[in-house]
């Protein structure tokens, strides 16, 4: 079953997106991991609200579409990384372990773990 995991940095850090050399090696150490484990499928970081990013919204049945920098948000998801494993509490587990890699270098984090939706089987695509 595949979860996604994501995180989330307060946008107002900058240090949190403008990550130390120190910072990196854990994360590059942490990701390797993940991936000689056989359970990673993708793993991505992203970029400031400022730095090419937009929103669209649908409310009422307007679209509305606001570029970044958005300054009403304070957390935003940071990165992601997706999951093959065989458990929620396996996916959990990673997600923990992920959150570790911050604990000394950016602080706080937050990490979303979330199951993707499959079809069921038997079930045409749409």
């Amino acid at each position: 079953m595949r979860y996604m995991l994501m995180h989330k940095l307060d946008e107002t850090q900058t240090e949190a997106f403008n990550p130390s050399p120190e910072f990196m090696a854990r994360m590059d150490g942490f990701m390797k991991e993940v991936a000689q484990s056989g359970v990673l499928l993708a793993a991505e970081g992203l970029c400031q609200s400022s730095d090419g990013a937009t929103r669209i919204t649908v409310s009422g049945g307007k679209t509305t579409v606001t570029d970044g920098p958005f300054t009403e948000t304070k957390e935003l998801i940071a990165g992601f990384a997706l999951l093959d494993v065989r458990s929620h509490e396996e996916a959990v587990e990673w997600g923990r372990r992920f959150t570790e890699v911050f604990a000394d270098t950016v602080g706080d984090v937050e990490v979303d773990v979330r199951k993707v939706f499959e079809m069921p089987e038997g079930m045409p695509p749409a």
